[in-house]
């Protein structure tokens, strides 16, 4: 943190710094968020492509 002689001038920094600090937990909740939306999506993709998979190799099976 940096120091200045006049008090009004450290608060003012101090408040800064409290902020940015703030900001720096919020975005990194957000990024936490994120991640766990795209981890769901990719399972649902995944479950989705595997039932694809199989009801053509069930179509395949019938077919032969």
């Amino acid at each position: 943190m940096k120091t200045y002689r006049n008090g009004s001038n450290d608060m003012n920094l101090m408040h800064e710094e409290l902020a940015r600090a703030q900001m720096t937990a919020r975005l990194g909740e957000a990024h936490e968020l994120r991640r766990g939306h795209q981890l769901a999506l990719a399972r649902r993709m995944s479950r989705k492509a595997e039932q694809a998979a199989q009801q053509a190799r069930l179509a395949l099976a019938r077919a032969i």
